[in-house]
């Protein structure tokens, strides 16, 4: 997980946020894979122009996702990622950067990143710029002496604009290109095998060394008279491997009293690669082959809901404030064409007609957060 995220953001004001400090815990448990593990986050401001934010996180994965009961056993592995970025200050100007370090047993990977703001026209409009750099290395637990490059390349631009008092627009637009070691090396796709009793066999899969996506966003945010606020957002995606994609987000906010709770519903739909395939008509039948479910026709809806905290302890007078903060998630997602073929009975009779899959995923985050 990249936690070096650029784009548009709909708050107002060039000025650092205040020292803050955010102890979390989050979970991800769905298609037989569950990943937790906590994050420590402190910020801490220099005077009025200067600040510096620390992250660690960890990510504890264990399970067997299809891919992994179908083709191998179960794994469990631990990632660490540790950030350091900076924000500067200079009039209506906001410029941040920073290095991300990610390690995990068979996959590490280096990204920095760069992004500038400015103010104009009254501080109604933003207009932002970043840069993202990555080195990785994939590796192999399963063989030492493996070890593949991957470059990636990350271009964004993006506006802020206040429409009215109470209507805000945020719009983006995302270049990202990546060469290199793109597939896995543990994943495998499947052919048609008269010779095998199950109907077929399985082959290394095989990707293009280089890929390139392009991405548009638009956010309107809407402050209601009861003093809440509804968001929508719209995306469009397309890549050189010809998946399109589109996500639609409605969200909405209500403060009452001491708590602030939320509420958002996302949908999602994108075509498979051109060189997907469920099931290959024979060994090497094309020059790329893969059968990731990431890169097959699918729709997915997630449904989530949070809730925070607001307080101040009065024994602790170097705390401004604090808030609990919760925060669900529902995830379904139906495949168009990735079949589940963990069902052998009716082998190989039902080749190519095996359950469409299914994936239903609960991911929680709950955090305590600080300011100083």
């Amino acid at each position: 997980m990249l936690l070096a995220c650029v784009g548009t953001s709909l708050v107002l004001g060039e000025v650092l946020p205040d020292d803050r400090a955010d102890v979390l815990y989050h979970s991800y448990d769905g298609g037989g894979i569950s990943i937790q593990g906590p994050s420590i986050l402190v910020r801490k401001k220099f005077g009025d122009s200067f600040a510096a934010t620390y992250n660690h996180y960890v990510d504890m994965i264990s399970g067997a996702s299809i891919d992994v009961v179908t083709q191998a056993s179960a794994y469990k592995e631990e990632r660490k990622q540790d950030s350091l970025g900076f924000e500067f200050l200079h009039g209506k100007s906001t410029y941040s950067g920073g290095y991300i370090r990610s390690i995990e047993n068979d996959y590490n990977a280096r990204t920095a990143y760069f992004n500038a703001s400015q103010q104009m026209f009254g501080d109604l409009t933003t207009v932002s710029m970043g840069f993202t750099r990555g080195w990785d290395v994939v590796g192999n637990s399963q063989n030492p002496l493996f070890k593949q490059d991957v470059d990636r390349r990350d271009w964004q631009v993006g506006l802020s604009q206040v429409l009215t008092r109470n209507l805000l627009l945020g719009a983006n637009f995302e270049v990202t290109e990546s060469e290199g070691y793109l597939n896995n090396p543990y994943r495998s796709v499947r052919y048609v095998d008269a010779t095998s009793a199950k109907g077929y066999s399985y082959e290394p899969e095989k990707y293009p060394h280089t890929h390139t996506g392009n991405a548009a966003s638009v956010q309107l945010k809407y402050y209601l008279p009861w003093r809440a606020a509804l968001d929508g957002t719209y995306r469009f995606y397309s890549d050189t491997w010809d998946i399109h994609a589109h996500t639609f987000r409605l969200g909405y906010t209500q403060p009452w009293h001491s708590w602030t709770f939320d509420g958002r519903v996302r949908y999602y739909r994108q075509n498979a690669a051109d060189f997907y395939s469920d099931l290959y008509p024979y060994q090497n039948s094309q020059n790329f082959l893969a059968r990731d479910r990431e890169l097959a026709q699918f729709h997915s809806v997630t449904l989530g809901a949070g809730a925070s905290w607001e307080f101040k302890p009065g024994w602790a007078h170097w705390i401004s404030k604090g808030t609990l903060n919760i925060s669900y998630d529902r995830l379904h997602i139906d495949y168009d064409d990735y079949r589940d073929v963990r069902d052998t009975a009716c082998e190989p009779a039902c080749l190519g007609a095996e359950p469409l899959y299914v994936l239903d995923a609960n991911v929680l985050q709950a955090y305590v957060s600080i300011w100083y």
